[in-house]
């Protein structure tokens, strides 16, 4: 039975540096800063650029301060484009101060997958919360747990419903460990 794991943040690296949002190059907002959280495919959106909100340690994973955008480094871009060329994108970004190459990952693939029951807790939002636009979409997740049989062939998906989490299965996670990932933490789920 495959295992997979939640990619996030790790914001104990100690002195580490804080991404904001990607802009164009004259410094003007993406317009849908959304668009690389939504675990569709996304037309390239070049030339971007990140700055930072605080200077510090570059990380190899980091997320973005809004929309919670996924910037690695090469090293890590690597590791994805050779195991996991079906299930994302990665284009290239400028980040403010870096010498180095930098992409934005873009997770393109969704599945519904989460196991209800084996979380601590998982709530849908309902027609009674006056929230029309949500409904059917989670409301509350807290330790996540996916359903693996629903999970097929992919090797890197955000869960259906609740598009936060980056899932990768284990074989990514080696590489990614393998590699020596600053900035990463994975969680089973």
């Amino acid at each position: 039975m495959r295992r997979f794991f939640e990619l996030d943040i790790d914001v104990y690296v100690p002195g580490r540096w804080y991404l904001r949002e990607p802009t164009d190059l004259a410094g003007q907002t993406v317009p849908d800063i959304w668009a690389f959280v939504y675990g569709l495919p996304v037309m390239d959106p070049r030339p971007l650029r990140v700055p930072l909100s605080r200077p510090g340690q570059p990380l190899d994973f980091d997320k973005t301060t809004v929309a919670g955008t996924p910037i690695v480094s090469g090293r890590i871009a690597s590791v994805f484009r050779e195991m996991a060329p079906n299930d994302v994108q990665l284009f290239p970004v400028e980040v403010q101060g870096q010498v180095e190459p930098f992409y934005l990952l873009n997770v393109m693939r969704v599945i519904r997958c989460i196991d209800d029951v084996a979380c601590e807790e998982a709530r849908l939002w309902t027609p009674e919360d006056g929230r029309p636009d949500r409904v059917g979409e989670y409301h509350v997740v807290s330790g996540l747990r996916i359903d693996t049989l629903k999970v097929g062939d992919a090797a890197v998906f955000r869960p259906g419903g609740y598009l936060l989490p980056i899932i990768l299965d284990e074989q990514i996670k080696a590489a990614l460990e393998q590699s020596g990932i600053v900035g990463g933490q994975f969680v089973e789920v």
